[in-house]
């Protein structure tokens, strides 16, 4: 008899254990997405500073004409986007300090409006610190009319700090749709 209650608290006392970690570990779960993405932006890891604009204060005073660094401009369309997304033009060459505008084409074949949001990303992570957007369609959901084709402008310049390695950048943007996202809200 005395077996069967030592047994029977052992038995609680695992459980209550178990029951413990299983709510440590999803506590962590919970918590993980925010913290990494706390620590990324902290850190400058994975190409993505903090998606802050750029003030006119912050373009240089002068331009670095000694060299010029490599801009390969990029697009996705991520699944469920039913739309056509590239850059105007795929690569730009441009002096640090300069502030340069390009332009993304988007196109909705569709027959129904899309809502859609641009989540930059920025390569190599060395560079990406030192190109600063002054305007960007990504600061904003976009709203593609049935049909539409759109030009959105990304306004940046490449800090004259950025090291002499780093002559290529590539910014590439990948489109979601938020129509769904929003209908659940």
């Amino acid at each position: 008899m005395r077996d069967q209650a030592d047994s029977a608290r052992s038995n609680r006392r695992t459980a209550r254990r178990l029951a413990a970690i299983a709510v440590v570990a999803f506590g962590f779960g919970f918590a993980l997405v925010p913290l990494y993405d706390v620590i990324c932006r902290v850190a400058g890891v994975g190409g993505r500073p903090a998606p802050t604009q750029a003030d006119a204060a912050s373009v240089p005073k002068s331009v670095d004409r000694s060299r010029r660094v490599k801009v390969e401009l990029m697009a996705t369309a991520m699944p469920g986007a039913s739309w056509d997304f590239r850059p105007e033009r795929h690569q730009v060459e441009v002096y640090p300090g300069e502030v340069v505008t390009m332009n993304y084409i988007v196109k909705n074949p569709t027959n129904v409006s899309i809502i859609g949001q641009a989540v930059p990303s920025v390569s190599p992570p060395s560079a990406a610190e030192h190109l600063k957007k002054l305007d960007c369609f990504c600061f904003r959901k976009q709203e593609i009319g049935a049909g539409e084709t759109r030009r959105m402008p990304v306004t940046f310049f490449v800090s004259p700090e950025i090291s002499d390695r780093d002559n290529s950048i590539t910014l590439s943007y990948s489109f979601f749709p938020l129509n769904k996202a929003l209908q659940a809200n």
